[in-house]
């Protein structure tokens, strides 16, 4: 596939539409830092208007967050069924169509789940919903990446080395702890739990917390975070301490990762940089996970930790992706150029 002008715009939309899935999933943080998820009782009207005519005068407290995070939804499925459509008519490669053919499935999925949400007022909803955000943002960024030059010539530029079974089973293990990671974390969002251990590093003066009645009724009778009325359970400090334990084997997992990739490849290879960028990036998440405890989960603060971890599932999701491209490509290289088996750089283009 010749990349043309076309192809570039189709490429350009494509990271738009990744970009604002990633603001959404931000507008949607806001709101429940902010506790407003039930601001809005009705969807899909909003308080008995259309959702697009409901009058700005009304936009106040959580209505704000919760309409706005309502609208911007509208204007991401509209980006992706327009996505959709364009890889459709204009993408040679035939999973790629495929891909965008998921993600209006999934963008509308998406919008189903969060009005029964709403409607059915159940809280478990609200963790499925998180999951699939999170889920959607990555498709929508491997179809940004699959759609851009880089695809199909960087892994032939690059310094790199042939990725093993084993090196791209690593990275698959530390994407599959990240997302198990921001399961947790809606859960504990959607579960009253982001306050059931107020200090850090220890948990009550403690290195594991009680979780005995009388241990639960005093704290209960100290609550710091007021505006929640939920009282907190035992479920509710295991779920707490499962997170932090959590974080600590991801940051654990990814320095063991970037090791890996440095002993093998050097600091100038491709997967070695994005190795590095991986760690960094968790160890930013980290610590907006200690500052959300320490600011007694500041809504801002508690949004950051949302947005950063959708940033490291997306990379550490790309990372997975441009392992075994590049193991793909390495081995393509080091084929035989005859007749049989055609050149290397066709068998690349085709895909």
């Amino acid at each position: 596939m010749d990349f043309s002008d076309q192809n570039r715009w189709l490429h350009r939309f494509a990271v738009i539409s990744a970009v604002a899935t990633w603001i959404l999933i931000g507008i949607g943080g806001l709101v429940t830092s902010h506790g407003v998820g039930m601001a809005v009782p009705d969807w899909p009207t909003t308080y008995g208007y259309n959702m697009f005519l409901f009058p700005p005068s009304k936009w106040v407290g959580g209505i704000f967050y919760e309409h706005s995070h309502r609208l911007f939804a509208s204007f991401v499925g509209l980006l992706t069924t327009v996505l959709a459509i364009w890889l459709w008519i204009k993408e040679d490669r035939r999973w790629i169509r495929w891909l965008g053919v998921l993600a209006f499935f999934g963008v509308v999925a998406q919008g189903v789940l969060g009005g029964l949400r709403v409607t059915l007022m159940i809280d478990s909803l609200g963790i499925f919903h998180a999951a699939l955000a999170q889920l959607f943002l990555v498709l929508l960024s491997i179809i940004a990446l699959a759609t851009s030059v880089w695809w199909k010539k960087w892994v032939m530029t690059a310094k790199t080395i042939p990725i093993t079974d084993s090196m791209w089973t690593a990275n698959a293990f530390v994407t599959f702890l990240i997302f198990g990671q921001l399961v947790l974390g809606a859960a504990m969002r959607h579960q009253h739990a982001g306050l059931a251990v107020p200090d850090f590093p220890f948990a009550y003066g403690k290195v594991w917390p009680a979780t005995d009645p009388a241990f639960l009724e005093k704290i209960n009778r100290e609550r710091i975070d007021v505006m929640d009325p939920n009282p907190i359970t035992a479920a509710h400090i295991q779920l707490h301490m499962a997170h932090r334990i959590g974080a600590l084997a991801i940051v654990i997992s990814a320095g063991w990762l970037a090791w890996r990739n440095l002993r093998a490849a050097g600091t100038s290879a491709v997967n070695s940089r994005f190795a590095i960028g991986l760690l960094g990036l968790i160890l930013v998440q980290a610590a907006f996970g200690v500052f959300t405890v320490w600011s007694n989960k500041a809504a801002d603060v508690a949004t950051g930790h949302v947005m950063i971890g959708a940033i490291c599932l997306v990379v550490s999701s790309l990372f997975c992706l441009i392992s075994a491209r590049c193991g793909s490509v390495a081995f393509t290289v080091r084929a035989p150029m005859d007749s049989e088996n055609g050149s290397a750089l066709s068998v690349l283009q085709s895909s």
